[in-house]
């Protein structure tokens, strides 16, 4: 769908949701339906931004679902540009969708990044009767036949968790990476259930998707994609640990409308890096599975500077873009 048909899709649809948002200082997007990632980084921020006295009022949550996060974006862009009570959650679907042109002509410089505020590491996981004991076994096997191990993941093809196997691989040194199957289902539980009823033999996804199938004992984490072991997960190594040097997170964060000033940019920074450096804050991550990972301001900018261009060269490469 191009940007600009997004254009024509959001002016009618986002009336009714932004229609009462005077009553609130502070409004946070969430581009999807309430109960996922974006929603809940919208929520728990909010409420904590309120809180710990970073606004003055409670935040509004608008669930603004569509084109995978393309009509919040677009709506951002095109009618709230300057809008500096704005907050909208973004992930690591964000950048890639951007990198991807999945929301058509849009590109990344069209909003300012500016703060992740946590993130959800990267798991490669395996059924509890799996020959696999650890992701060098996995990588051996590929490497002997890339057609004998079929990834699930909660992403279509191309995504986020289609890239992680992939760049483990790469780390690797294997290089026929369009050779690798990968199935997109329709999120990281169903992920879950082909690997576990042995139709694929790996489940790609998050660590906040795995909890409970790991506590219950239905599947075994090979590797978490992370820079160091989660906090309450102690026994899953990383893929460095592993000789692998992959680190895919998907962060929790926020971009704002690209035209507010440069003050009201490093204002919201500094009450992000608040919640960040909260006990609260770290109380939710540890109950939802998530990692510390903060980066804000200008240097989270660059940073996602690069990932996109990262992902973008990684795309090519699998054919997802040309």
């Amino acid at each position: 769908m191009k940007f600009t048909a997004l254009k024509a899709l959001g002016t009618s649809a986002v009336i009714a949701l932004v229609s009462t948002s005077s009553a609130w200082a502070t409004e946070c997007i969430a581009p999807a339906n309430p109960g996922g990632g974006w929603d809940f980084t919208c929520r728990q921020v909010g409420k904590l931004l309120y809180d710990l006295k970073q606004v003055d009022a409670p935040v509004q949550v608008t669930n603004m679902a569509g084109a995978g996060g393309g009509l919040a974006y677009n709506h951002v862009v095109t009618e709230r540009n300057t809008d500096a009570d704005l907050l909208v959650a973004a992930s690591s679907a964000t950048t890639t969708r951007l990198a991807q042109k999945a929301f058509g002509d849009a590109t990344a410089d069209q909003v300012r990044f500016v703060g992740a505020i946590g993130a959800d590491p990267g798991v490669i996981v395996v059924a509890k009767d799996s020959p696999f004991q650890t992701l060098g076994d996995m990588v051996d096997a590929i490497k002997a036949d890339p057609g004998s191990v079929a990834f699930a993941g909660g992403s279509a093809a191309g995504g986020f968790d289609h890239m992680k196997p992939l760049q483990v691989l790469k780390a690797a040194g294997f290089t026929d990476i369009g050779k690798v199957k990968y199935i997109g289902v329709d999120g990281g539980a169903d992920a879950i259930t082909q690997t576990v009823g042995g139709f694929t033999q790996a489940m790609t996804g998050d660590m906040s998707e795995i909890v409970g199938f790991i506590q219950s004992g239905e599947v075994r984490a090979l590797a978490v994609l992370s820079e160091d072991r989660v906090p309450g997960f102690d026994d899953i190594p990383t893929a460095r640990e592993q000789g692998f040097d992959v680190v895919a997170v998907n962060w929790r964060g926020f971009y704002v409308p690209k035209g507010i000033s440069d003050d009201e940019f490093s204002a919201w920074a500094t009450k992000i890096q608040a919640v960040a450096d909260s006990a609260e804050w770290k109380e939710a991550m540890a109950a939802n599975g998530l990692a510390p990972f903060t980066k804000v301001g200008g240097d989270f900018q660059s940073w996602v500077d690069q990932v996109v261009a990262d992902t973008e060269a990684l795309s090519k490469e699998i054919g997802v873009i040309q």
